[in-house]
């Protein structure tokens, strides 16, 4: 991996989401806050926080319900796990799907920064097959693209909540931080 050209990708990304944020119709920042929207808040990039892991999924794909925001329950499958170290911790989170042919793999977590730097309700990371995913098949979490979900924006939205099994006793310093209207 060249730390260069992927230190300007994410840029490249904070910078169109940004503008999306900004200036789209759909976006969750509120409409009366748009016009002072200088930028959402990032952690610098940090190659330390992007892994190349295998994904141990699940024999059986067990369905759980995650409540969200709203107070609704959302079955979701518990797909599989991943396993890696921040800092000489290992760590494992849940990766979750919606529905069993979907592409994608949601990963909710929160750690030692949700409350404080980041978002009390922790952050997100969404998988995508086949743009996740290294010549050999191995995800790529890279924590540098972690989200805040839109609930953090504006009461207008319902998000899942991270299920305890997803709370790291590590800090994630990468990915966005809470938001500063």
């Amino acid at each position: 991996m060249n730390i260069e050209a992927w230190k300007r990708q994410i840029e490249r990304e904070r910078k169109q989401k940004d503008r999306f944020f900004k200036e789209h119709w759909q976006s969750p920042i509120p409409e009366k806050d748009r016009r002072g929207f200088k930028g959402l808040r990032y952690f610098p990039p940090n190659a330390t926080y992007r892994f190349e892991l295998e994904l141990h999924e699940h024999p059986q794909k067990k369905i759980v319900q995650i409540e969200d925001t709203g107070g609704n329950l959302r079955s979701m499958f518990r797909w599989g796990e991943f396993r890696f170290t921040v800092d000489g911790t290992e760590c494992v989170l849940q990766a979750y799907k919606s529905d069993a042919r979907e592409p994608v793999l949601f990963v909710p977590f929160k750690d030692a920064t949700s409350g404080k730097e980041t978002y009390g309700a922790g952050r997100y990371l969404d998988l995508h097959d086949p743009e996740d995913r290294t010549a050999d098949g191995k995800w790529i979490l890279d924590f540098n693209k972690a989200y805040n979900p839109w609930c953090a924006f504006s009461w207008d939205f319902v998000c899942p909540y991270v299920p305890p099994e997803n709370w790291l006793k590590v800090p994630i310093l990468a990915g966005e931080m809470s938001y500063q209207s």
